[in-house]
C-alpha cells in the first residue's frame, strides 16, 4: 500500500541475471521501476496515467475512499482497476487503498504485455511478474538479521504473478503492525498487495507470527507467506526461499 512518495528507493529488490531494459517511471506517488525487452518509457507512462485518472477521478467524486481501512461495498459502476481494488480489500479485509500500489502495478503490467513478452513492474515494494525465464525477489526487512539473506523464487509462469510486501519498519508503506516484512504471493498484484497489509497489520510481537500466518492462509487467492520479524520467520504456501549472496 502506497501513501507518499520517496526520491530515495533503497529496497528496489530484483535479482535476475537476465537482460532486460530497466527504466524507471514517476507520476505524482506512483514511481515504478519496469524491466522489459526494450524501452517502454512513453507507453508506460501513458498507461500510468490512464490508470491513475480513473482512481483519481473516482476518489474525487467518493472522497472517503481514500480514508477508508476497512473494506467498502463493490461499485459495480466503479472503473475495472477500483472494482479490484475493492474486491481485493474484501478478500483481505482492508480497506481498498491497501491494494494501490500492487494494483497500479498489475494494470500497468498487463497492458505493457501487449509491447513486451517479459515485463517485470517494482511499485513501493510490490511486483508484477511476468517472464519466461526465473527470477528472485530480495527480502527486505528492516533492522531483521534476515534481512537481504533470503529472496522468494519466481519461476517463469504462463501466468502473472504478485509478490507484495508490507512492513512496519521499511518504506513508505501503511502498516498498523511492527513486522519488518510481510511477503505475500499471489497470482494477483492486488490482492497480493492487500493481503500483505492484513497480514502485516496482524504483527505486533513475534507471538503474532503464527497467528498472521493462519489469517493469511484464509484469504482466497493467496498461494505463498513469509513474515518476518526481528530473528522469527514464519512461511506458508508455494513459496520457494533461496539464499542471497
Amino acid at each position: 500500500m502506497t501513501t507518499q512518495a520517496h526520491n530515495k528507493r533503497n529496497y528496489r529488490s530484483l535479482v535476475s541475471k537476465h537482460k532486460l531494459e530497466t527504466f524507471r517511471v514517476v507520476v505524482k506517488e506512483t514511481d515504478l521501476m519496469v524491466r522489459t525487452e526494450r524501452p517502454l518509457q512513453e507507453e508506460t507512462t501513458d498507461l500510468v496515467l490512464k490508470h491513475r485518472m480513473a482512481l483519481e477521478r473516482y476518489i474525487g467524486d467518493h472522497p472517503d475512499f481514500a480514508d477508508r481501512l476497512t473494506p467498502c461495498p463493490l461499485d459495480l459502476f466503479a472503473p475495472p482497476i477500483v472494482k479490484t481494488m475493492m474486491q481485493a480489500g474484501q478478500k483481505a479485509g482492508v480497506g481498498p487503498m491497501g491494494a494501490v500500489a500492487g494494483a497500479v502495478a498489475e494494470y500497468v503490467g498487463r497492458d505493457l504485455l501487449a509491447y513486451s513478452k517479459e515485463v517485470i513492474i517494482e511499485n513501493g515494494g510490490d511486483v508484477f511478474i511476468r517472464t519466461t525465464f526465473p527470477l528472485t525477489v530480495a527480502i527486505l526487512a528492516g533492522h531483521s538479521t534476515l534481512s537481504g539473506k533470503l529472496g522468494v523464487r519466481i519461476d517463469s509462469s504462463a501466468s502473472p504473478v504478485g509478490v507484495c510486501t508490507s512492513s512496519g519498519t521499511v518504506g513508505h508503506s501503511l502498516s498498523l503492525g511492527r513486522a519488518d516484512a510481510a511477503v505475500v504471493v499471489s497470482a494477483s498484484a492486488a490482492l497480493a498487495d492487500a493481503a500483505a497489509t492484513a497480514i502485516g497489520n496482524a504483527v505486533s510481537d513475534k507471538a503474532d507470527v503464527p497467528c498472521a500466518i493462519r489469517l493469511g492462509e484464509k484469504i482466497d487467492g493467496v498461494l505463498g507467506i513469509v513474515v518476518i520479524l526481528d530473528d522469527k520467520m514464519g512461511v506458508w504456501g508455494n513459496v520457494e526461499l533461496v539464499r542471497l549472496r
